[in-house]
């Protein structure tokens, strides 16, 4: 192996490695599965080419569909709304005074466990920042990012400027 592929080697693979720290299931599956696919594609393109470059064409391959899978399965946390970094990053609201949440539906219905893994999320009300709106969320089963052991639940914090919400994390 060249000193060029190699570094191209180490660059994607530290590329894709730390795009993964941190992130939720989705993200961290569709990047590697995006990547080992676009390893097998890109190394039989770069094979059948005029110069016969499998790993140039593998590791293209697999920077390329790694990224593209990421960006997918991070779309599907972030649209499952599973945030996975501290409260201070998740505070997004500032009021006076926090508007009080409804009362939580009567009963919820705990589903199997769909994962050996999976952790149950027992149903909260998410402040929407709309005036004084919130909205259910559901209980349910999810997975912890790597490292995590518990869900903090949402919640109002005194700060000096007012009240700050802080959304729902890992930790």
């Amino acid at each position: 192996m060249t000193p060029n592929k190699a570094f191209t080697l180490a660059l994607a693979l530290a590329g894709l490695c730390s795009g993964c720290v941190g992130t939720g299931p989705n993200t961290q599956q569709g990047a590697v599965l995006g990547a080992a696919g676009g390893a097998l594609v890109g190394g039989i393109v770069g094979n059948n080419s005029r110069h016969g470059d499998t790993l140039g064409g593998a590791l293209i391959g697999a920077a390329a569909a790694g990224v593209a899978g990421g960006v997918i399965g991070n779309s599907v946390d972030q649209q499952r709304g599973t945030v996975y970094t501290t409260p201070a990053a998740n505070t997004e609201y500032v009021v006076q005074q926090p508007p009080p949440p409804p009362p939580p539906p009567r009963r919820e219905v705990v589903v199997a466990r769909p994962a050996r893994e999976a952790v149950w999320v027992e149903g909260y009300y998410a402040y929407t920042g709309r005036g004084n709106e919130y909205a259910w969320v559901p209980g349910h089963w999810e997975v912890p990012p790597p490292r995590a052991h518990a869900y903090v639940r949402p919640r109002w914090e005194r700060r000096d400027n007012g009240y700050v919400y802080v959304r729902g994390y890992w930790q």
